[in-house]
């Protein structure tokens, strides 16, 4: 009967050591890293017309003209670079000794920082709006 108190103890002790427990920064991995650096590299040129439509609706016309473009053009460019950074060094923890991505982002900022990965364009929508047959 002792022994069988012990073993129950035993188990009940051996898995009180268990990290049930995921991580935040099991999320980001290497192949995370790959796909995000790839999709930042050859899909960075979307910046340029979602910047130009952003700062026309905050700002207006003029300032889209000028200040939109040289503002997409930027965060295109910081894209590439991005982009490139994160395809060649994707097996290396690189930036803060992990893989979160190099851009600063948006969500503390409201016009400024970036997406994980760049922009859509076009009318895509997720929800299924169209009847079935």
């Amino acid at each position: 009967m002792k022994i069988l108190v012990f073993l129950a103890g035993l188990a009940l002790a051996s898995s009180a050591l268990a990290d049930i427990h995921d991580p935040p920064s099991n999320d980001y991995g290497p192949t995370r890293k790959l796909g995000r650096g790839f999709s930042n590299f050859f899909l960075a040129p979307a910046e340029i017309p979602v910047t130009i439509a952003t700062v026309n609706t905050n700002e207006g016309n003029s300032a889209a003209a000028g200040y939109g473009v040289v503002r997409g053009v930027g965060r295109s460019a910081a894209r590439h670079v991005a982009g490139l950074l994160e395809i060649l060094l994707w097996p290396v923890p690189a930036y803060r000794q992990s893989y979160y991505p190099l851009l600063p982002s948006d969500i503390p900022w409201i016009h400024a920082g970036y997406a994980e990965f760049p922009p859509e364009l076009g009318n895509e929508t997720k929800y299924p709006y169209v009847r079935d047959y």
